[in-house]
């Protein structure tokens, strides 16, 4: 677990362009793993970043980072609401949607097809994904895209671009909590 690691694989969601972002990390000890949790949660809570564990098994954790208010308004969407209502979501509440994603997580070694909603993906992907099995996208970058490609494509350039821009900077040692965009 490290700074590194949220620079490196969630900076689109620290820069407020994407409502969240997953990654995998190892870690010695729970007390290492909330303390982490603890100091990067208390750090950020004023940019409206939060960060959970999704998952803990056998020394790796899946972190997932995300924006409260930009998940809030991602859920209450018509099509979203929809989706998570068919995969047995019964509520739109970020907080009840996550606990219930945790527990699919925990029950499968696999993700819920849906968890594509909490990192911002669009709708139509998510169930174009769901719906084709993972087969037959029209284009695959940060996701298998299955509606607008020409849009998908700007977002995938626009993450990377953002990334870059983010691991430059926190290497010419600019401070994560200054790279972060308060929300």
């Amino acid at each position: 677990m490290s700074e590194e690691a949220l620079v490196k694989y969630c900076s689109p969601t620290l820069a407020g362009i994407k409502t969240g972002s997953l990654f995998s990390c190892s870690y010695h000890s729970q007390a290492e793993l909330s303390a982490f949790l603890r100091t990067w949660n208390i750090a950020l809570r004023g940019k409206g970043i939060r960060i959970i564990p999704l998952r803990i098994k056998e020394g790796k954790a899946l972190i997932y980072v995300y924006r409260p208010s930009q998940l809030r308004s991602r859920l209450q969407e018509n099509d979203s609401r929809d989706l998570l209502e068919e995969r047995g979501y019964c509520s739109v509440s970020c907080s009840r949607c996550l606990t219930h994603l945790i527990r699919r997580l925990s029950r499968s070694e696999d993700f819920p097809h849906e968890i594509g909603l909490f990192l911002g993906y669009p709708c139509e992907d998510v169930r174009g994904f769901i719906d084709n099995k993972a087969a037959c996208a029209k284009c695959v970058g940060c996701w298998k895209v299955y509606g607008d490609e020409e849009k998908a494509k700007k977002q995938f350039e626009r993450f990377k671009k953002c990334t870059r821009i983010y691991q430059q900077q926190w290497a010419d040692g600019k401070p994560l909590t200054r790279l972060t965009v308060a929300r």
